[in-house]
């Protein structure tokens, strides 16, 4: 039931002591809005992270040669490894049931490349027709690489979308434009998009062209292969980590590496890097969750010392109602509800302040790893009701304290 007198009490208790009551409100609404905010920044790492790893295939694994810093069968350290068209097919001979999306790749170096009287300086690779999805190219124009023109040493190009705004300009699309590539015609049959520009400046060409033109031999710079995607994220963990030890180890075999050289064949699953990263912006957010909480608990503390002032100022006039004939629980409700009114007031008062600034300024956040920062509404209400709560129990010791005090005790207080 609804009692005017009580909130008339309570308003001019707090009329009274204005600052008191300013700066104990400021404390639980900081811990708020400290707490929301944090977790905002929490959950911004957790969606930059998972923006970076959607550039690529989230299930993509990536394997380059390196030099063997140890002696293995008799073999010197310091040898350069050369992963050749053998070991992209024994590979797949292997683990091709494993195996979703699968591409070599060869980096064309030292050439000229003009498109009419302009010179043109963007990187040449030469790729396979899955590389597309591996990379998750959109195409904005024409179309990617294909089996027949890897099978047929095709003299086909795919150009990234800011070649075409830098280079082609006058133009209405580059479709079917040719470029010169040291001497040898390329046309272009598609332009990509990607994400970020400089994903954009490469020209890639079937990998058979690649090496068969510019005479690349058998020779590749490296592989990469994605896997199927599973439900469970611990899943496609294990399954990435299993497919990364197994191919590994068939490598290191291959080009008789010593098992604990891991520099000598390289191999990089986006998924377990992505485990890693999730795992310490997991480690992150426990400890912004241990801040807040502690600050919240800084301004309950604040509060529950300013309901211990409230009651040893107002132990003559607790005597005097309980002398009239006030229960114990009627002066505890007394008690209760400022504690609660000035909690409730200054928490949603910091909600409303941390979301309205996250709400307002999180698109505009620019950091490397940190993309649109928010948190989840729900999260943060259960966060304030929590906090109303535990204003009850902060008030509750004083506002008992003040039930329990004897009536004469109470009148004879100066």
């Amino acid at each position: 039931m609804f009692d005017l007198e009580r909130w008339q009490e309570i308003f001019d208790t707090i009329r009274k002591n204005k600052l008191r009551t300013f700066l104990t409100g400021l404390s639980v609404a900081s811990g708020i809005f400290i707490l929301v905010i944090l977790l905002g920044f929490g959950q911004g790492m957790q969606n930059g992270i998972a923006h970076e790893f959607e550039e690529d295939s989230a299930t993509s694994v990536w394997v380059w040669p390196g030099t063997t810093s140890k002696e293995f069968k008799g073999l010197n350290p310091g040898r350069t490894i050369q992963l050749r068209n053998d070991n992209y097919a024994s590979s797949l001979a292997l683990f091709g049931e494993e195996i979703e999306y699968k591409s070599p790749r060869v980096f064309v170096r030292n050439l000229k490349v003009n498109y009419g009287k302009e010179a043109l300086v963007y990187s040449i690779q030469g790729v396979s027709y899955d590389f597309q999805f591996i990379e998750n190219a959109k195409m904005a124009d024409g179309r990617f690489l294909n089996y027949q023109d890897e099978v047929s040493t095709a003299k086909v190009a795919i150009i990234g979308n800011k070649i075409k705004q830098d280079v082609f300009k006058e133009v209405e699309t580059p479709i079917g434009e040719f470029i010169n590539i040291s001497g040898v015609l390329f046309k272009i049959v598609g332009v990509y998009s990607e994400r970020e520009d400089r994903e954009e400046e490469r020209i890639y060409i079937p990998i058979t062209t690649a090496q068969r033109v510019f005479n690349g031999g058998d020779r590749l710079n490296n592989m990469s292969f994605t896997l199927p995607v599973m439900e469970n994220f611990d899943q496609a963990v294990v399954q990435a980590v299993a497919f990364k030890e197994d191919l590994q180890s068939h490598l290191q075999q291959v080009h008789t590496v010593a098992p604990d050289d891991t520099g000598a064949i390289q191999v990089w699953s986006a998924l377990e890097e992505a485990k890693r990263y999730y795992s310490l912006v997991g480690n992150i957010k426990f400890f912004f969750w241990f801040v807040g909480i502690c600050t919240i608990i800084a301004g309950v503390v604040g509060v529950s010392n300013i309901m211990l002032i409230v009651v040893k100022e107002r132990t003559r006039e607790i005597g005097i109602r309980k002398a009239l004939g006030a229960k114990p629980w009627s002066i505890v409700g007394m008690i209760l509800h400022e504690s609660i009114f000035i909690t409730a007031i200054s928490g949603f008062a910091g909600l409303i302040f941390s979301m309205g600034l996250l709400e307002i300024v999180g698109p505009y956040v620019e950091v490397d790893y940190i993309l649109n920062p928010s948190v989840n509404f729900i999260v943060a209400i259960s966060t304030v009701l929590v906090l109303i709560l535990a204003g009850v129990i902060a008030g509750f010791f004083p506002a008992w304290r003040a039930a329990t005090i004897h009536t004469i005790d109470a009148l004879r207080d100066e």
